[in-house]
């Protein structure tokens, strides 16, 4: 009784502590009665990676299981999962700074300054700078041993920051692979560049595992209810304006994967723009053309982004949300990675086997690029990393990727739906167990020649104008295709709706590039404000323009 008056007398410090209790014990009481984690484990393998749980989980028993028949021992692989490309790419830029900071403060008995913190990571900073220097021979590490799956400009912007190794001591590594497998690092296995895309890092710093391309997802059924009897078969057929508010789109700020389909886009175009300008030169000299057409290309790419994006309900924050979408018929098409958009329309598959979902690859649209895995900068645990990735390229591996769930080697539960990368796996046998055999990527890959010079440099701008030209003005830009699309597309509105001078070509490649390469928030901050406001005000014009006829 007196525990009891005790507590009623002191509510709020009683409340206050059970909430405290109840924190301290909520792990413990909510913990899945399944966890990843063994009871016991002999060795610890820690991936970063953007993977969804269906990839983790395969891989992830898949390898355990491999490893302790070989070796006797309990592996733990410790996934961390901050989020897409880009918010990992943050993640280890703060963390490897502060690991770096703390060997220049504490082992090196240096002082720290700004300038430094600068430099270490820089790829572009003198040879003969000390932190730079420091850093590259450095083991620091920040207890990851690998980054698995994104892609290949990611992983090559990590490469030259200094972030990714080819090894971390003997035999261990890409590098050590190479020379245990030197078939592998082939032509006829795992090419190191196809169709302009890079399939292999040149200095073993990462390799592709996978296959990727982009292409459209989109439900049948809820096409022809807005009328649209065929199906999608190009980029451009997603800027329909009966498609209004009935595209799913995802972030291109929150994914790389997103921005590569529009640069595939814009690409496209500019070979478009090669075509014509080839064939009707006009006063253009021979060297010309090819300069003049990516000019025109990027234009017409821009403006064809803005149009799809005029149609979208959403920029969501996760590309996984847009074939479930779909799916659901909560919207009619949307772009995304291969895989998603397959799983969709397997998903649904009646047993005449027709599905109301479908995905296609616009042909000349979409380059086929991969999906990398590579060792982190002071790997805790070299040695396992070297063996998980010497596992995911190997043939046991690829049967993951590849195989239907249920065959021998294949995924246990669901079927990845993923394109191995290795060309030699696609054999008739192979392909008799795999879930897309049929699409033989490296017979299609000639479709569509990825040209990096033309928009590569141009990337990190890329990203930046969608945000400003679809994400942050979206609803003024929803609003202008409306009122255009009621008036039938008159000329000025729609010139004033298109109007890119601000952002064009060799703007982006030097203004932009310069300000977004800079890492200086506030200038990029003061750019993003200045050209929004500039488009946000076209668009409210061209809306007035479009009601008023004109």
């Amino acid at each position: 009784m007196r525990v009891l008056h005790f507590l009623l007398a002191r509510r709020k410090e009683s409340a206050i502590a059970l909430a405290m209790l109840m924190t301290l014990l909520g792990p413990f009481v909510l913990k899945p009665r399944n966890s990843t984690a063994p009871a016991h484990f002999d060795r610890r393998l820690v991936i970063i990676t953007p993977h969804h749980e269906r990839i983790r989980e395969e891989f992830g028993r898949a390898f355990a299981r491999d490893w302790k028949a070989r070796t006797g021992q309990t592996v733990f692989i410790d996934w961390r999962v901050p989020g897409g490309t880009s918010e990992i790419a943050m993640m280890l830029k703060s963390e490897y700074t502060a690991a770096f900071q703390h060997h220049w403060e504490q082992s090196l008995k240096r002082t720290w300054a700004a300038d430094t913190a600068q430099a270490c990571l820089n790829p572009k900073a003198p040879a003969n700078d000390p932190a730079r220097a420091e850093f590259l021979k450095s083991k620091v590490g920040i207890g990851i041993d690998l980054f698995f799956g994104g892609g290949g400009f990611d992983f090559q912007l990590q490469s030259e920051a200094g972030t990714l190794v080819a090894e971390s001591g003997p035999n261990t590594g890409l590098a050590a692979l190479r020379i245990k497998h030197l078939d592998w690092f082939t032509d006829a296995i795992i090419p190191e560049n196809l169709s302009g895309e890079p399939f292999r890092d040149a200095k073993d710093r990462w390799c592709g595992t996978c296959l990727s391309s982009f292409g459209i997802v989109f439900n049948r059924d809820v096409l022809r209810r807005l009328g649209i009897e065929k199906d999608p078969a190009q980029w451009r057929d997603l800027a329909d304006p009966r498609l209004q508010g009935m595209i799913a789109l995802a972030d291109p700020g929150r994914s790389s994967s997103v921005t590569k389909a529009f640069e595939m886009l814009i690409q496209q175009e500019m070979q478009t723009e090669l075509a014509r300008l080839t064939q009707e030169p006009g006063h253009l000299k021979a060297a010309e053309i090819e300069p003049e057409a990516i000019r025109r290309g990027w234009v017409a790419g821009l403006s064809l982004i803005q149009r799809i994006s005029a149609n979208a309900r959403y920029f969501s924050d996760t590309s996984t949300k847009i074939p479930l979408d779909v799916l659901r018929g909560d919207a009619a098409a949307g772009m995304c990675i291969d895989f998603y958009g397959r799983s969709a329309e397997e998903s649904v598959r009646g047993a005449d086997g027709t599905s109301r979902v479908g995905f296609i690859m616009p042909v000349g649209g979409t380059s086929i690029s991969v999906d990398p895995i590579a060792m982190m900068r002071g790997a805790p645990d070299p040695e396992l990393a070297t063996a998980f990735m010497e596992f995911v390229l190997s043939e046991p591996g690829q049967k993951l990727w590849g195989y239907r769930a249920g065959t021998p080697g294949g995924p246990e539960k669901l079927a990845l739906r993923r394109l191995p990368v290795r060309r030699d796996f696609y054999t008739p046998e192979h392909v008799a167990a795999m879930s897309d055999g049929g699409e033989m990527p490296y017979e299609k890959a000639g479709a569509f020649v990825y040209h990096a010079p033309w928009t590569g440099p141009a990337f990190s701008s890329l990203r930046f104008l969608l945000r400003v030209l679809c994400v942050d003005t979206h609803e003024e830009q929803k609003l202008a295709w409306k009122d255009l699309a009621l008036g039938g597309f008159p000329a000025r509105a729609t010139t004033v709706f298109h109007d890119l001078t601000l952002v064009r070509y060799d703007f982006a490649l030097g203004d932009i590039s310069k300000t977004v390469r800079s890492r200086d928030k506030v200038a990029e901050t003061r750019l993003s404000r200045q050209l929004g406001d500039h488009v946000r005000r076209n668009y409210l014009l061209s809306a007035k323009l479009a009601r008023q006829g004109k």
